[in-house]
């Protein structure tokens, strides 16, 4: 929704007005509304326009795909763990992620970053159920946590290594299919 309005009105502060004025997010409060409507955007910022274009009259699968790279692109935390710990899993016939599989990724990154390391127990718990929850609404876990191996349409393909073939490896793909489609 917040796509499709920037593709209509050109002007991200314009959407915000829009979208807090009609409350479009459906939140209980305004607080809310603002701190979720800040969110989005601030993820959808980092699509080029092609980008948005496609989120907007995309299939529900390329929606969902490039609403993942928007994620991705926003936070390097998340784009690490889908390159390092979800692909790798995939590539090693792995289909299972787990929480502990997150916990290892997660506590190597806390070595490194100090903001990672100063997380309460409890704010670790709740970004790491927020992931879980983005990979399945992606179309990348299921229910049960199983990776599902993603088939990228040529639409996407060519939309997104228009900018940059560097992100495909956030997906579950095999090396060879890395290779075969940033051509």
């Amino acid at each position: 929704m917040l796509a499709a309005l920037y593709v209509e009105l050109q002007d991200w502060v314009k959407v915000r007005q829009q979208v807090l004025s009609s409350n479009l997010l459906q939140t209980r409060t305004l607080s809310t509304s603002k701190k979720l409507c800040t969110e989005l955007i601030s993820r959808l910022k980092t699509l080029t326009p092609e980008e948005l274009d496609l989120l907007v009259t995309g299939s529900r699968e390329e929606q969902c795909y490039m609403l993942w790279l928007a994620v991705c692109k926003r936070y390097s935390f998340i784009s690490d763990l889908a390159i390092e710990v979800l692909r790798e899993k995939f590539l090693h016939l792995n289909l299972e992620l787990t929480y502990a599989d997150y916990d290892r990724f997660f506590n190597t990154k806390a070595e490194w970053h100090d903001e990672l390391a100063r997380l309460s127990t409890e704010t670790h718990k709740k970004v790491r159920l927020t992931v879980f929850q983005l990979m399945r609404e992606a179309l990348l876990l299921t229910k049960q946590n199983t990776i599902l191996p993603v088939l990228l349409s040529n639409r996407f393909l060519k939309t997104v290594c228009k900018q940059s073939k560097d992100y495909l490896p956030i997906f579950p793909l095999s090396d060879t299919d890395v290779r075969a489609l940033a051509k």
